[in-house]
């Protein structure tokens, strides 16, 4: 099987299944395993996010989507060449791969018209779901079931070290800094499975712009920066803003020194296998009596606010 995967997610779940032999082209942003970022990329992102401001991205985003088109194009040419009999994409952002629709009209122009699958959880169940609907698109149905299980056996683990604890402290999730977003999706599930009270997002509903006096407002015990697709080091830099902020060293968070930079992309952004290590991350930020492993800097950073 000829295997084209325009999402980061579904890149990472193929290579987990085995099927990286299979894969004959990827997104820019496929870069996990490394091995991943040895395919031929098959589209490209028509902004360079990592010399804009937040501000400046979300600017481009803005424009691009109030005049109805993409931010990612993909290329027809090596599409053609890459011949693939499936192409695993998205429709549940705009911004994060090319849309679905520029996807299927790119494959309706090769002369072997592959399946294209669009892969939109919404929730955790719904992205180990996810993995189970590529073991079936690709012959690897046992492979995912397995994997599956055993993502389920970590998040259990978790879970049933954090049911009964006596502190549950209060969470707040920010996607974005300029202009403020929360966290949603998977998000909440994930703080709550971790021991914590999201206060900023609804489990499975969309990040949606909020305001500063919600923050304010909610006054959460703890503050995780996880600006969307970015690393440690991003997430670091562009807390700035946050610092200028009428109030913001009257957060509970700051005042206490609980404010974490996280590897976003990797452990927060994607609906992957690794969100259940961004479960992992939290349970050690809110409880780390209780899960005293340590994670790398480049993996979660307490601020010094």
């Amino acid at each position: 099987m000829r295997i084209a995967s325009l999402l980061p997610s579904a890149t990472e779940i193929l290579f987990a299944l085995g099927l990286d032999d299979e894969i004959v082209g990827v997104s820019p942003e496929c870069d996990y395993p490394p091995a991943a970022r040895g395919k031929v990329v098959l589209s490209r992102n028509l902004i360079t996010p990592e010399m804009m401001s937040q501000g400046e991205i979300d600017g481009k985003v803005v424009e691009h989507l109030r005049d109805g088109g993409s931010l990612y194009h993909v290329d027809d040419r090596l599409l053609e060449e890459a011949a693939p009999d499936v192409i695993f994409t998205q429709g549940l952002c705009e911004v994060c791969a090319p849309s679905i629709e520029g996807v299927k009209a790119a494959a309706a122009k090769l002369s072997k018209a592959p399946k294209v699958v669009s892969l939109d959880p919404a929730d955790l169940d719904g992205v180990l779901a996810s993995i189970e609907a590529v073991g079936r698109e690709t012959g690897r149905e046992a492979e995912a079931r397995s994997f599956v299980e055993s993502l389920r056996a970590r998040l259990l683990a978790v879970q049933s070290e954090t049911w009964d604890l006596e502190r549950v402290p209060t969470v707040g999730c920010l996607e974005w800094f300029e202009p403020l977003f929360n966290a949603g999706h998977w998000v909440p599930e994930m703080v709550e499975a971790a021991g914590g009270a999201d206060v900023l997002a609804v489990p499975g509903k969309p990040s949606v712009r909020i305001e500063w006096r919600d923050v304010a407002t909610a006054a959460p015990e703890v503050v995780v920066l996880m600006p969307c697709g970015f690393n440690v080091d991003r997430a670091v830099a562009d807390s700035k803003v946050l610092a200028r902020l009428p109030g913001w060293r009257d957060l509970p968070a700051v005042r206490k020194d609980e404010v974490y930079a996280v590897d976003a992309s990797s452990y927060f952004s994607r609906p992957g296998p690794r969100l259940v290590d961004g479960v992992e991350i939290l349970a050690h930020i809110l409880h780390p009596e209780a899960f005293p492993r340590e994670w790398p800097k480049v993996a979660v950073l307490r601020l010094a606010v």
